[in-house]
């Protein structure tokens, strides 16, 4: 089946004054949940100050997590009718994801090196994520080879359903592998209360804020270079 971008048109992008606003409203969203996590919240009496890296640590692995997920949907939905939409939908959502990704880890090293005085062990979790994103970054890679639009788009959402497998091994690993050190990302957001709990969802509702935001740039610069090329085909 040809794939042509001409009968395939990316659907209109919403309106002008809702995408200006929203990298606005991401960036004072992630400003205030910064003021929020210092100076609402309080210092968790074992680990102090270090331990307010968990509100942005745990949030990055979440929307992380829902952007492998939507590229997973939206390659399924691509494979049942190809169309322009759907492959700009899972590249963006893959770049997005995978540098959410790796922020996690990083800034799951700086907690690290505190609670266990190194910056990285081969726990369960920390190396089921490090082969995620060694996963999405091929995927991206192979997005950029030299194939029509058509087998691009094919075997990129093949890739995009089958790399989702590791997504529930992350997830779920603290619970598959109990001798993990790692703490347990369910458990520990439900032993929150209080205005930890707070700091934490608003923490969570900004960075998805800021998130969409740069799906959709991510989005719209795909948009631009489909229209690049049925220029120069």
């Amino acid at each position: 089946m040809a794939y042509n971008l001409k009968s395939s048109r990316i659907p209109p992008a919403r309106r002008g004054k809702l995408r200006r606003g929203l990298p606005l409203a991401g960036g004072a969203c992630m400003a205030a949940s910064h003021y929020v996590i210092f100076a609402y919240a309080p210092e968790e009496k074992l680990m102090g100050v270090i331990q307010k890296i968990f509100y942005l640590h745990l949030p990055l692995a979440w929307w992380a997590l829902f952007s492998f997920f939507l590229v997973f949907l939206g390659s399924i939905c691509y494979l049942k009718r190809p169309s322009a939409f759907w492959d700009a939908l899972c590249e963006a959502a893959a770049e997005t994801g995978l540098l959410m990704a790796f922020l996690a880890l990083l800034t799951g090293a700086v907690w690290g090196r505190i609670a266990w005085n190194v910056w990285w062990i081969w726990d369960p979790r920390l190396s089921t994520t490090l082969i995620l994103c060694f996963i999405y970054a091929a995927y991206l890679l192979v997005r950029r080879l030299n194939f029509s639009c058509a087998r691009r788009g094919s075997i990129s959402a093949v890739m995009g359903i089958l790399a989702f497998l590791d997504a529930p091994l992350v997830f779920f690993s603290t619970r598959l592998w109990p001798q993990t050190i790692h703490p347990d990302i369910i458990g520990k957001s439900e032993s929150l209360s209080g205005s930890m709990r707070i700091a934490l969802l608003f923490s969570l509702a900004s960075l998805g804020i800021f998130w969409a935001a740069l799906l959709d740039l991510r989005y719209r610069m795909d948009r631009l270079e489909h229209r690049l090329i049925r220029r120069n085909a």
